[in-house]
Protein backbone atom coordinates (compact mmCIF):
# COMPACT_ATOMS: atom_id res chain seq x y z
CA UNK A 1 0.00 0.00 0.00
CA UNK A 2 2.75 2.25 0.84
CA UNK A 3 5.18 1.26 -2.04
CA UNK A 4 7.85 -1.15 -2.46
CA UNK A 5 10.65 0.57 -0.68
CA UNK A 6 8.09 1.44 2.07
CA UNK A 7 7.31 -1.98 2.45
CA UNK A 8 10.59 -3.64 2.44
CA UNK A 9 11.71 -1.01 5.50
CA UNK A 10 8.68 -1.68 7.70
CA UNK A 11 9.36 -5.63 6.85
CA UNK A 12 13.04 -4.94 7.93
CA UNK A 13 12.58 -2.58 11.19
CA UNK A 14 9.46 -5.40 12.46
CA UNK A 15 12.28 -8.09 12.12
CA UNK A 16 14.73 -6.01 14.28
CA UNK A 17 11.63 -5.05 16.26
CA UNK A 18 10.87 -8.92 16.77
CA UNK A 19 14.87 -9.68 17.56
CA UNK A 20 14.79 -6.88 20.36
CA UNK A 21 11.74 -8.64 21.59
CA UNK A 22 13.48 -11.79 21.69
CA UNK A 23 16.04 -10.63 23.39
CA UNK A 24 14.87 -8.68 25.83
CA UNK A 25 11.38 -10.65 26.41
CA UNK A 26 9.53 -7.25 25.89
CA UNK A 27 8.44 -5.47 22.96
CA UNK A 28 9.54 -2.06 22.18
CA UNK A 29 7.27 0.97 22.61
CA UNK A 30 5.81 -0.63 26.50
CA UNK A 31 6.01 3.22 27.66
CA UNK A 32 3.30 4.44 24.90
CA UNK A 33 1.28 1.36 25.96
CA UNK A 34 1.65 1.98 29.54
CA UNK A 35 0.83 5.54 28.74
CA UNK A 36 -2.53 4.49 27.38
CA UNK A 37 -3.40 2.82 30.34
CA UNK A 38 -2.32 5.29 32.95
CA UNK A 39 -4.83 7.79 31.00
CA UNK A 40 -7.76 5.50 30.69
CA UNK A 41 -8.04 5.96 34.59
CA UNK A 42 -7.88 9.74 34.61
CA UNK A 43 -10.99 11.34 34.39
CA UNK A 44 -11.97 13.62 31.40
CA UNK A 45 -7.82 12.75 29.85
CA UNK A 46 -7.62 12.67 26.81
CA UNK A 47 -5.19 10.44 25.13
CA UNK A 48 -3.33 11.73 21.76
CA UNK A 49 -0.77 10.09 19.15
CA UNK A 50 1.22 13.14 18.51
CA UNK A 51 4.13 11.75 16.50
CA UNK A 52 4.56 11.96 12.37
CA UNK A 53 2.24 9.20 10.40
CA UNK A 54 4.86 6.45 9.77
CA UNK A 55 4.45 6.28 5.80
CA UNK A 56 5.67 9.99 5.42
CA UNK A 57 8.48 9.32 7.43
CA UNK A 58 9.75 6.04 6.13
CA UNK A 59 8.94 7.71 2.50
CA UNK A 60 10.94 10.97 3.20
CA UNK A 61 13.58 8.73 4.78
CA UNK A 62 14.17 6.36 1.93
CA UNK A 63 13.66 9.56 -0.69
CA UNK A 64 16.81 10.63 1.68
CA UNK A 65 19.36 8.24 1.26
CA UNK A 66 21.26 7.14 -2.17
CA UNK A 67 21.16 3.69 -3.23
CA UNK A 68 24.13 2.68 -1.98
CA UNK A 69 22.83 4.23 1.52
CA UNK A 70 20.02 2.35 1.08
CA UNK A 71 21.91 -1.50 0.49
CA UNK A 72 24.05 -0.48 3.31
CA UNK A 73 21.10 0.35 5.59
CA UNK A 74 18.89 -3.19 4.53
CA UNK A 75 22.39 -5.57 4.77
CA UNK A 76 22.82 -4.10 8.23
CA UNK A 77 19.05 -4.40 9.23
CA UNK A 78 18.79 -7.80 7.68
CA UNK A 79 22.15 -9.38 9.49
CA UNK A 80 21.24 -7.83 12.99
CA UNK A 81 22.05 -10.43 15.58
CA UNK A 82 23.86 -8.60 18.38
CA UNK A 83 22.82 -9.60 21.62
CA UNK A 84 20.66 -7.18 24.15
CA UNK A 85 20.37 -7.27 27.66
CA UNK A 86 18.58 -5.09 30.16
CA UNK A 87 21.59 -3.85 31.16
CA UNK A 88 22.33 -2.73 27.62
CA UNK A 89 18.83 -0.76 27.64
CA UNK A 90 19.92 0.88 30.70
CA UNK A 91 22.72 1.78 29.43
CA UNK A 92 21.31 3.61 26.81
CA UNK A 93 19.39 5.99 29.10
CA UNK A 94 22.84 7.81 30.22
CA UNK A 95 22.88 11.30 28.69
CA UNK A 96 26.34 11.04 27.70
CA UNK A 97 25.98 7.15 25.98
CA UNK A 98 22.58 8.37 23.98
CA UNK A 99 24.41 11.70 22.92
CA UNK A 100 27.55 9.54 21.15
CA UNK A 101 24.94 6.95 19.81
CA UNK A 102 23.26 9.85 17.91
CA UNK A 103 26.56 11.35 16.74
CA UNK A 104 27.30 7.74 15.48
CA UNK A 105 24.08 8.02 13.69
CA UNK A 106 24.56 11.36 12.05
CA UNK A 107 28.00 10.63 10.98
CA UNK A 108 26.98 7.18 9.24
CA UNK A 109 23.76 8.03 7.94
CA UNK A 110 23.39 12.21 8.23
CA UNK A 111 20.12 12.03 5.76
CA UNK A 112 18.01 9.37 7.87
CA UNK A 113 19.06 11.25 11.22
CA UNK A 114 17.55 14.51 9.99
CA UNK A 115 14.18 12.72 8.89
CA UNK A 116 13.55 10.46 11.34
CA UNK A 117 15.06 12.34 14.64
CA UNK A 118 15.17 15.85 13.48
CA UNK A 119 12.01 15.87 11.62
CA UNK A 120 10.05 14.16 14.18
CA UNK A 121 11.80 16.29 16.80
CA UNK A 122 9.53 19.64 15.04
CA UNK A 123 6.48 17.53 14.76
CA UNK A 124 6.64 16.21 18.43
CA UNK A 125 6.98 19.93 19.46
CA UNK A 126 4.59 21.48 17.70
CA UNK A 127 1.66 18.69 18.68
CA UNK A 128 2.74 19.18 22.00
CA UNK A 129 2.84 22.81 22.02
CA UNK A 130 -0.89 22.18 20.44
CA UNK A 131 -1.94 19.89 23.27
CA UNK A 132 -0.31 22.45 25.69
CA UNK A 133 -2.76 25.81 24.82
CA UNK A 134 -5.01 27.05 27.20
CA UNK A 135 -8.28 26.03 27.46
CA UNK A 136 -11.48 27.99 27.09
CA UNK A 137 -14.21 27.65 30.03
CA UNK A 138 -17.77 27.61 28.27
CA UNK A 139 -19.13 31.22 28.91
CA UNK A 140 -23.28 32.05 30.31
CA UNK A 141 -23.43 34.41 27.93
CA UNK A 142 -21.72 36.04 24.85
CA UNK A 143 -21.06 39.31 27.30
CA UNK A 144 -19.30 37.35 30.17
CA UNK A 145 -15.39 37.98 29.23
CA UNK A 146 -13.37 34.71 28.16
CA UNK A 147 -12.01 32.78 30.75
CA UNK A 148 -8.85 30.21 30.42
CA UNK A 149 -7.31 27.27 31.94
CA UNK A 150 -3.75 25.85 31.46
CA UNK A 151 -3.67 22.52 30.20
CA UNK A 152 -1.96 19.80 32.02
CA UNK A 153 -0.75 17.80 29.52
CA UNK A 154 2.30 14.38 29.78
CA UNK A 155 4.16 14.41 26.69
CA UNK A 156 5.56 10.69 26.40
CA UNK A 157 8.69 10.58 23.96
CA UNK A 158 11.78 8.20 22.98
CA UNK A 159 14.86 9.82 25.34
CA UNK A 160 16.47 10.87 21.95
CA UNK A 161 13.79 13.53 20.79
CA UNK A 162 13.77 15.06 24.24
CA UNK A 163 16.62 17.46 23.00
CA UNK A 164 15.27 18.51 20.00
CA UNK A 165 12.15 19.04 21.65
CA UNK A 166 13.88 21.59 24.26
CA UNK A 167 15.81 23.04 21.20
CA UNK A 168 12.59 23.87 19.32
CA UNK A 169 9.83 24.48 22.06
CA UNK A 170 10.73 28.59 21.51
CA UNK A 171 10.67 28.36 17.98
CA UNK A 172 7.79 29.15 15.34
CA UNK A 173 6.98 25.91 13.91
CA UNK A 174 5.47 25.40 10.88
CA UNK A 175 5.20 21.22 9.82
CA UNK A 176 3.84 21.67 6.46
CA UNK A 177 6.98 20.94 4.99
CA UNK A 178 7.91 18.27 6.56
CA UNK A 179 4.88 16.42 5.98
CA UNK A 180 5.47 16.35 2.65
CA UNK A 181 6.39 13.34 0.76
CA UNK A 182 9.16 14.16 -2.38
CA UNK A 183 8.80 12.31 -6.01
CA UNK A 184 10.77 9.23 -5.96
CA UNK A 185 14.25 9.60 -7.92
CA UNK A 186 15.29 7.89 -10.75
CA UNK A 187 17.72 5.31 -8.60
CA UNK A 188 14.47 4.12 -6.87
CA UNK A 189 12.05 3.98 -9.93
CA UNK A 190 15.11 1.33 -11.20
CA UNK A 191 15.48 -0.74 -7.91
CA UNK A 192 11.45 -0.71 -8.14
CA UNK A 193 11.13 -2.01 -11.27
CA UNK A 194 14.38 -4.29 -10.89
CA UNK A 195 12.24 -5.89 -7.97
CA UNK A 196 9.23 -6.04 -9.98
CA UNK A 197 10.91 -7.63 -12.98
CA UNK A 198 12.46 -10.09 -10.55
CA UNK A 199 9.44 -11.20 -8.59
CA UNK A 200 7.68 -11.46 -11.80
CA UNK A 201 10.31 -13.26 -13.72
CA UNK A 202 10.82 -16.18 -10.77
CA UNK A 203 6.69 -16.17 -10.69
CA UNK A 204 6.70 -17.39 -14.13
CA UNK A 205 9.72 -19.81 -13.73
CA UNK A 206 7.70 -21.51 -10.99
CA UNK A 207 4.55 -21.59 -12.90
CA UNK A 208 6.79 -22.81 -15.73
CA UNK A 209 8.25 -25.44 -14.07
CA UNK A 210 5.29 -26.50 -12.00
CA UNK A 211 3.65 -27.12 -14.93
CA UNK A 212 6.34 -28.74 -16.41
CA UNK A 213 6.17 -31.33 -14.02
CA UNK A 214 2.78 -31.59 -13.58
CA UNK A 215 2.18 -32.66 -17.54
CA UNK A 216 4.99 -35.08 -17.58
CA UNK A 217 3.60 -36.53 -14.25
CA UNK A 218 0.16 -36.71 -15.83
CA UNK A 219 1.42 -38.29 -19.31
CA UNK A 220 3.39 -40.96 -17.40
CA UNK A 221 0.53 -41.92 -15.73
CA UNK A 222 -0.66 -45.65 -16.75
CA UNK A 223 -4.41 -44.15 -17.41
CA UNK A 224 -3.25 -41.57 -20.01
CA UNK A 225 -1.42 -44.28 -22.44
CA UNK A 226 -4.21 -45.83 -23.99
CA UNK A 227 -5.39 -42.32 -25.05
CA UNK A 228 -1.88 -41.57 -26.23
CA UNK A 229 -1.89 -43.78 -28.00
CA UNK A 230 -5.07 -43.45 -30.03
CA UNK A 231 -3.52 -40.06 -30.32
CA UNK A 232 -0.48 -41.53 -32.29
CA UNK A 233 -2.38 -43.74 -34.84
CA UNK A 234 -4.77 -40.75 -35.59
CA UNK A 235 -2.41 -38.54 -36.35
CA UNK A 236 -0.65 -40.76 -38.80
CA UNK A 237 -3.83 -41.79 -40.34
Amino acid sequence: QNGVMSGLMQMLLLKVSAHITEQLGMAPGGEFREAFKEASKVPFCKFHLGDRPIPVTFKRAIAALSFWQKVKLAWGLCFLSDPISKDDVEKCKQKDLLEQMMAEMIGEFPDLHRTIVSERDIYLTYMLKQAAKQIELPRASENEPRKYIPAVVVGVVGMGHVPGIEKNWNSDLKIQEIMSVPPPSVSSKIFKFVIKATFLGLLGYGCYRIGHRTVQFVLSMPATQPYLQRLTEVSQQ
